[in-house]
């Protein structure tokens, strides 16, 4: 087993790989980490792990709350996580290469990065500035059929987009181009289609391709039944434009 130690930035969203992430950095613990990783030379890549939480904040408290008002928000790289933030987050998380990272004036950061590879989390450490994590990377198996399976999720994931579409009362953009890679087409259904994070975080942790496009089949599947009837949906904009892993 190998493993190599990252900045950890935990989210109440799941990243998978080929996925860009747009960050808005505010929290003085990950300005910090930026502030380190642009210490990197350009010729490196700037790596963080992303994690979805589990249990905690996204946000650590910046005010005093309820039901004590004058009790005073946490601090440091554990706020909101409580005593031990290995519990605190799922356990399979995704690597993250900052391409773009911008300071702004407040001491802010706008970050763009994408998802690389999954990896496991074996042992966070919070005794700095922001909290690092010994991170072990999962291989991708393709598993059985892996390519049929695709061609069977992409044709769900379309009937899913028009029904999506339909219940939006919107049109649906037929410039877009699907990949044909079955990881690809895992990764991009998994993080296109409308689940609720524990469902995202089970397709993230799944075995093999095979296996996560099995899922997805059934998934889209229940998911377009549902839509037919219902006469409304939550917003969202996943239909309006074209879906892209850049």
């Amino acid at each position: 087993m190998t493993t190599v130690r990252l900045p950890l930035f935990p989210l109440n969203s799941v990243l998978f790989p080929g996925l860009v992430l747009p960050l808005n950095v505010f929290e003085e613990r990950y300005r910090a980490m930026m502030r380190d990783l642009l210490k990197t030379s350009d010729e490196e890549q700037r790596l963080f792990a992303v994690v979805a939480i589990r249990d905690g904040l996204e946000v650590a408290p910046s005010a005093p709350g309820l039901p004590d008002p004058t009790s005073q928000p946490e601090q440091g790289p554990t706020a909101g996580f409580g005593d031990d933030p290995l519990k605190a987050f799922h356990a399979v998380g995704c690597v993250a290469d900052a391409a773009t990272i911008r300071e702004r004036a407040d001491g802010g950061f706008e970050v763009l990065a994408t998802g690389t590879s999954r990896v496991r989390l074996h042992s966070i450490d919070t005794s700095g500035a922001f909290l690092t994590a010994e991170v072990e990377e999962l291989p991708e198996e393709p598993g059985e059929e892996a390519g049929a399976l695709a061609a069977g999720v992409l044709r769900a994931f379309r009937a899913y987009q028009k029904r999506l579409a339909g219940a939006r009362e919107r049109s649906l953009s037929t410039g877009a181009e699907l990949p044909d890679d079955p990881s690809v087409v895992s990764y991009l259904v998994a993080a296109a289609a409308v689940l609720d994070t524990p469902t995202k975080q089970r397709l993230l942790e799944a075995p093999d391709t095979a296996s996560r496009l099995h899922d997805e089949l059934k998934l889209l599947r229940a998911e377009t039944a549902i839509i037919r009837n219902l006469p409304s949906l939550p917003a969202t904009d996943l239909t309006r434009g074209t879906t892209s892993l850049n």
